[in-house]
């Protein structure tokens, strides 16, 4: 018996909530219930988030460090460069990051190059010059938050030095608050992740040169639903819980009387699909040193 040889199935949008109005026993007929579902999945996503981490959601970030600057946000600022024939161009960046520069040589047409920022003021300056006759260029610099705001929580921080990394260990907001000085530079050992719409990082000791670099794991946030034809970012194995989530939040407006049954169906998926998703690694306990002295 021959098999089909492929792994590829996916929803899309559409077919999601196709699926999800069916195990209502509705149909979706206008624009409206279309447009409500999708406002619904996202309202889901978000509530996932809150239930506990998804490790396919988590990514690696390296921020470098600027001598005496204490706090980073989890962003970038993307300068821009385009010209109508190749050319070498020179970025500096002054204010909190005074002395950084990027530089890029012999761009044909048109590029990007992104580079991490500390908290503060500062001043981007560019120095182009064309190394074709006739070169026309123009630059463009904008700070972008949007990764910034996606970050939901920061999970193991270390600090690399050269070919060594040393773990940062994470205080609460009063432990930052009551550090006698915070201003002490030196290798950093602690860090303060500060949870607001755009969150930061605060280092203590605050990083005594520029040549480190802040390594760290974060839990980004789901991407949206988006236009119908897309489809959902996540693994496979979550599929089924999306669409029983998403047919108990629809049954909550149009089919209360569904509404229990499909909220078993959905707990019981969510959980199974939960349990899955978690590191297969040996568990390791360690006895506190005060007890080894008793």
């Amino acid at each position: 018996m021959a098999t089909s040889g492929t792994r590829t199935f996916n929803l899309d949008i559409a077919e999601v909530i196709e699926e999800a109005y069916e195990r209502c026993g509705l149909e979706a007929r206008t624009g409206y219930e279309i447009k409500t579902a999708r406002r619904s999945l996202n309202l889901m996503f978000a509530e996932w988030t809150n239930r506990g981490l998804n490790l396919w959601t988590i990514k690696q970030k390296i921020l470098n460090m600027a001598q005496s600057v204490s706090s980073y946000p989890v962003g970038t600022l993307t300068i821009t460069v385009s010209s109508s024939a190749s050319f070498d161009i020179t970025e500096t960046i002054t204010g909190a990051t005074s002395g950084a520069t990027a530089i890029v040589t012999s761009i044909p047409s048109s590029t990007s190059i992104a580079i991490t920022y500390p908290v503060g003021t500062f001043v981007v300056s560019e120095s182009v010059s064309g190394s074709v006759s006739g070169a026309t260029t123009s630059v463009t610099a904008a700070v972008d938050f949007s990764e910034t705001k996606s970050s939901a929580d920061i999970l193991e921080v270390v600090l690399r030095r050269g070919n060594t990394d040393f773990q940062l260990d994470r205080i609460s907001r009063g432990e930052y608050l009551n550090l006698p000085n915070k201003t002490t530079q030196g290798r950093p050992s602690q860090f303060y992740f500060d949870r607001q719409i755009s969150p930061s990082i605060n280092l203590w000791n605050v990083p005594e040169n520029s040549t480190d670099q802040l390594v760290y794991y974060y839990v980004d946030r789901i991407e949206d639903a988006g236009s119908f034809a897309n489809t959902t970012d996540l693994p496979f194995r979550f599929f089924p819980c999306m669409v029983a989530g998403l047919s108990y939040y629809i049954a909550m407006k149009r089919a209360p009387e569904r509404l229990q049954y499909l909220k078993a169906i959905y707990d019981e998926e969510f959980n199974r699909a939960f349990d899955e998703d978690d590191d297969r690694v040996s568990l390791k306990l360690q006895p506190a040193a005060s007890y080894l002295r008793s």
